[in-house]
């Protein structure tokens, strides 16, 4: 073909409008993607509070899909039938931690509410004994201090904002976890095409690049996955070792299992376990030194898995410095709250992916384990 039938050619190929298109797509400059990727954390930021359900069934069903799209291959039955199997083992899942762990709990917080005053008051006695402490000026034994300061939560949770507080964060948490599982379900039915659509609304230009952003990118976010197994795995163990052996707590070992699916919550999971099981140390203590010893084994237990095990573990398996990980974790925190917390490993993670690849680093092949 000579030069000037290949011109126009490719005149005729620019001249259609959907070459048109996909031209004008291509000249996207740098600056608009960066603006757009903007635009986009601003929105997510705002919106914050309602991305939990989303974020935490989309992870479940990233964990999932794999396990279904094989055994579909091998059994060469239909994948609906083995997104239903894995749906029903998570209701399952859900339905027997309510059922086990809700009511024991309920019990517990009765009792503390109900023997509150006694217990601040015994608590007191073993401090001060039959002296008399300075509280706002005011000199009181230990009979008066639990008196007021029994008297002062009665007050506190009699005012109407906070009832409607306690009100909205139970509604909120009942209506989040029905979303989550209703959400997980759409997930798991459909996770591979919602992926190839998002793919579609990257410019065709970029596709295989971003394709190839992804290959690497997949190993190295299920190998952090597997990091975060190991640390719910440690989570439970160090706290049946706390709770059950050394402290002797009733329901050591349901602490302990609800302590490590816990984990897998940022900020608020830990921060439930440790109240959770506070509740039933309280309860059962015979004295201010279990109530001290459980104290000490909560805070040796959070910084042995924030500072120690789990940035080490996560770190390890994604390939990120210690140091980074735990600068993820609070800089998410900070930003996002408990989605931040959730998604800034792996968001450093497709940083540090996407540059090595577009800078055509050696570590690209490092990174995916290669």
């Amino acid at each position: 073909m000579s030069t000037v039938s290949k011109r126009a050619t490719a005149k005729r190929e620019t001249s259609t409008p959907h070459a048109r298109d996909h031209e004008h797509v291509g000249r996207i400059s740098t600056q608009t993607t960066i603006f757009a990727l903007i635009a986009v954390a601003l929105i997510l930021y705002q919106i914050q509070w309602i991305l939990p359900p989303f974020v935490i069934a989309g992870l479940i069903a990233y964990i999932t899909t794999p396990a279904i799209d094989w055994a579909s291959r091998r059994s060469r039955l239909p994948r609906l039938i083995f997104v239903l199997l894995a749906f029903s083992l998570y209701l399952l899942l859900a339905t027997l931690l309510g059922y086990l762990g809700i009511p024991p709990l309920a019990r517990e917080m009765t009792h503390v509410f109900n023997d509150f005053e006694a217990i601040v008051r015994e608590l007191a006695q073993r401090m001060i004994g039959s002296d008399k402490i300075s509280l706002l000026g005011q000199p009181m034994d230990a009979e008066q201090l639990a008196t007021t300061v029994g008297n002062g939560l009665r007050n506190w949770f009699a005012q109407t904002s906070v009832l409607a507080t306690l009100g909205a964060a139970v509604f909120g948490t009942m209506f989040g976890l029905i979303l989550t599982l209703v959400v997980l379900f759409y997930f798991l039915l459909s996770l591979p095409s919602m992926a190839r659509g998002l793919l579609q609304l990257v410019p065709p230009r970029q596709r295989p690049l971003i394709t190839h952003i992804w290959t690497v990118l997949d190993p190295v976010l299920k190998r952090y996955i597997i990091g975060v197994l190991i640390v719910v795995a440690y989570a439970a163990a160090a706290a049946y070792v706390g709770l059950g052996l050394v402290l002797g707590i009733p329901h050591a070992v349901f602490l302990a299992l609800l302590t490590g699916f816990l984990e897998m919550i940022p900020v608020i999971g830990p921060a439930a376990a440790a109240i959770i099981a506070g509740l039933v140390a309280v309860h059962s203590a015979a004295g201010i030194g279990a109530i001290v010893a459980y104290a000490l084994y909560a805070t040796a237990l959070r910084i042995s898995i924030d500072q120690l095990f789990g940035p080490l573990a996560l770190g390890t398996a994604a390939r990120l410095h210690p140091v980074l990980v735990i600068f993820c974790f609070l800089s998410g925190a900070f930003l996002f709250g408990m989605v931040g917390v959730i998604m800034a490993v792996p968001v450093a993670l497709v940083v540090k992916v996407t540059l090595a690849l577009l800078y055509d680093e050696p570590t690209n092949r490092a990174l995916a384990g290669q």
